[in-house]
Parts: structure tokens; C-alpha cells; sequence
């Protein structure tokens, strides 16, 4: 797995891209240097992996849920006013915002460029099936931004934000691994069920780290999503089990205009100690990368190809970053 990082990274920083205006493509070498786990290419690598023994072949179509995925990076980064991506400035920090859409916009063409080197006959139906999945990104994304309006949000409905704006294209990027194969329907359904499962359990570490990770190894400001009142699982989880003096005090920070940023993390924080959840994030998670353990034993595959999807997804549950 270590060659096939080393292979995607040599692939992208090579990426034919375009010279001028130099300003639109500076941009997307920036975002695309700043590394990053890469986890979406590899999940079409070791999808792929589960039938056939040469993912070196498909690393161009691969490439294309990197790129995609970078993009969307970049546009979220504007709306959320995010100052640190990857432990470095965000793209419209560095430049400005009309740079940051523009340079987006071409990343979105140039993911397609690399989908279309896709040498296989079900070129159509991955085009349908990325479409779709980059559609319901968008409406993941739109319902985390209007979640900043709601006074209050459901477990339930994160859960489906998460899964649309995150977890649907660790689906995508499994499933597309297998369709390269040539993986039967069935089969292709359950793949793109097993990378869900596991991108919502993803999604929950990242609210984990934004809270307790290292700022050194997490890359973002953590405690950013205290800081903006960003009603992740662990706020929502607080809220509902917060007895009457511990919810006004999470609402008297919620409420808050004027604040010190170290101060209100930091009481927070201990409200979320009181109630344990951490603990509770955690075993969320876990259930949902239990669930997707389940569904890839029952998978017809490789054994060897199958024992490298689980150790990502293991090592993925112990990450700090």
C-alpha cells in the first residue's frame, strides 16, 4: 500500500494542468502538494484489488476522486471560513476567494479528464454513478450550511449529512474500483454499502480530532467546530444528555458573540468529559466500521486483496490525524 501512496502522489504532482493564467493553476498544485491521506484513491485501488492483482493500471481513473475530492475541499474551505488546511493556509487565504471557485471549477474538469482514461466498457455507468455521488456531496454540503440556521439538529438528520457529504464518495470510490474489475452488481452495491459505512465512521473521527487531536498532526484548528458552533455529533449528543445546568452553560457559549477562543473550547470541552462523549463518539463510530467489516467478509474476493481493505480501515480507526 506504501508504493501504491507513493504512485498517486508521483501521479499528481505531475498532472498535466495548464500554465496561464498562471493564477487559476498555481491553486490546484498548492492543494494537491499539501498531501493528505489519499484515501479516496485508495479505496479505488484496493477495490479494485479485491479481484485483479495489477491496481497500477488504473491509477489515472483513480486520480479523478482526488482531484474531485480536493475540490470540494477547496469551495467547503470559502464557505466555512476556514483559515488552515493541512496545517497550511486554505487557498482563498493564500489568494482570495474568486481564485479559490475559478481554480475549484477547474479541478471539477480536470477530475473528469482523468475519470474518462478509464479503460473499460462501463465507462457510461461510472460517469452516471460519479455524477450521482458528486450531487449528493453537494447536498450534504448544503445541509451542513443549513444546519448553521437550525436551532437544534437530530442525530438522524447528521447522520444522513455525514453520509452525503462524506461517506458517499468512499462509497463511490470503492464501487468504482470494483467496476474497473469487473465486479458483478451485486457485488458493486455491497462495495459502495462497505465504504459508507466506513466513511460515516471517518466522518466521526474527524469531529473526534477537531476536538482532542494534536493541531501538529490534524492539519485544521482544533476546536475550530466549537468555536463556530458547527453541530457535530458530539454537540448534538451533548445537548440531548445535558442536565439543566450543563445546557445552560453550552447555551450561554452558543450564544456567545464576543468570547475568548481558548476559554470557550475549554468549557466545552470539560461539559464533554462529564458526559462521557468521547466514549459515546467512539462507540458510534465503531459500530459503523463494525457494520462494514460484516458486509466485506461476506464479499466474494481475493483473500489478500480482502486482508488489505480491512488493515486500511483498521489503521484508519487508530489514526491522529
Amino acid at each position: 500500500m506504501k508504493e501504491m501512496l507513493a504512485k498517486i502522489d508521483s501521479e499528481l504532482a505531475n498532472l498535466t494542468l495548464g500554465n496561464q493564467p498562471q493564477n487559476l493553476y498555481d491553486p490546484i498544485r498548492y492543494i494537491l502538494s499539501l498531501g493528505g491521506k489519499r484515501l479516496r484513491p485508495m479505496l479505488v485501488l484496493l477495490g479494485y484489488g479485491l479481484k485483479k492483482e495489477d491496481p497500477e493500471t488504473i491509477i489515472h481513473p483513480a486520480l479523478s476522486v482526488e482531484i474531485f475530492h480536493n475540490f470540494t475541499l477547496m469551495h467547503d474551505d470559502i464557505m466555512d471560513l476556514a483559515p488552515i488546511r493541512r496545517g497550511k493556509p486554505t487557498v482563498h487565504e493564500k489568494w482570495n476567494n474568486t481564485v479559490a471557485i475559478l481554480s475549484g471549477d477547474t479541478m471539477m474538469v480536470k477530475a473528469y479528464d482523468q475519470l474518462l482514461t478509464g479503460s473499460h466498457g462501463s465507462l457510461p455507468l461510472a460517469i452516471k454513478k460519479f455524477n450521482k455521488c458528486a450531487v449528493e456531496v453537494c447536498e450534504g454540503q448544503q445541509l451542513d450550511m443549513n444546519f448553521e440556521a437550525f436551532e437544534t439538529v437530530s442525530e438522524e438528520q447528521y447522520i444522513e449529512m455525514i453520509r452525503l457529504k462524506t461517506a458517499v464518495l468512499l462509497g463511490f470510490s470503492l464501487e468504482y474500483g470494483g467496476l474497473l474489475a469487473g465486479m458483478s452488481d451485486p457485488q458493486l452495491s455491497k462495495l459502495n454499502m462497505i465504504g459508507e459505512k466506513a466513511g460515516i465512521g471517518f466522518q466521526l473521527m474527524d469531529d473526534l480530532l477537531d476536538v482532542y487531536g494534536d493541531k501538529a498532526k490534524f492539519g485544521k484548528q482544533v476546536g475550530g467546530d466549537i468555536v463556530s458552533n458547527k453541530k457535530t455529533y458530539l454537540l448534538i449528543k451533548a445537548l440531548e444528555l445535558a442536565n439543566k445546568s450543563q445546557r445552560e452553560e453550552l447555551n450561554k457559549w452558543l450564544s456567545a458573540k464576543d468570547f475568548d477562543t481558548d476559554e470557550k473550547v475549554q468549557a466545552v470541552k470539560k461539559i464533554y468529559e462529564e458526559l462521557s462523549i468521547f466514549e459515546l463518539t467512539q462507540t458510534k463510530m465503531n459500530s459503523y466500521y463494525d457494520e462494514a467489516f460484516t458486509l466485506l467478509e461476506e464479499l466474494d474476493s481475493r483473500g489478500e486483496g480482502k486482508k488489505q481493505l480491512v488493515d486500511f480501515f483498521e489503521r484508519l480507526m487508530k489514526r491522529e490525524r
